[in-house]
């Protein structure tokens, strides 16, 4: 798996809307429709709509 990156402001909004912590999550893809997160300590990935 590769390294998350830390999520841009609108991603954290997005991340936020979802009701999600923005500071637990990172991203590992950017797609249109969605985005891949990884937890920071847990290493448990998600998906969410945008």
């Amino acid at each position: 798996m590769k390294n998350g990156k830390r999520p841009t402001k609108k991603q954290k909004q997005q991340i936020e809307a979802a009701g999600l912590n923005s500071s637990d999550w990172l991203i590992v893809k950017n797609l249109e429709q969605e985005l891949h997160l990884v937890h920071r300590s847990k290493m448990e990935v998600i998906t969410i709509s945008i």
